[in-house]
């Protein structure tokens, strides 16, 4: 079983972002809860997804990431900033 869940970070405000949507493209959509996280989607086959974040962001108004799912649970992040974006592969 696949599935995938996101933390979405305001590392410029020092908080997690709460409020922003998420979508898993042609599978789920989600908004971040206080904590700055969101549950995706559960039960995936094998494949390549992309992910898009809509940030708090006067600059970045739209993140995409492409990422391969195999077996188990992915945790893409996103840290953000008025400057800066990175995500990488959580746990």
């Amino acid at each position: 079983m696949i599935s995938v869940s996101t933390h979405v970070l305001d590392t410029g405000a020092g908080r997690p972002a709460a409020g922003v949507r998420v979508e898993l493209v042609g599978v789920a959509e989600a908004t971040t809860d206080g904590d700055g996280r969101a549950r995706l989607a559960e039960g995936l086959e094998p494949g390549e997804y992309t992910v898009v974040f809509h940030p708090p962001s006067p600059f970045f108004r739209r993140v995409e990431l492409t990422v391969a799912l195999e077996e188990g649970h992915y945790h893409v992040p996103l840290l953000v900033s008025p400057y800066g974006c990175a995500s990488y592969r959580g746990s």
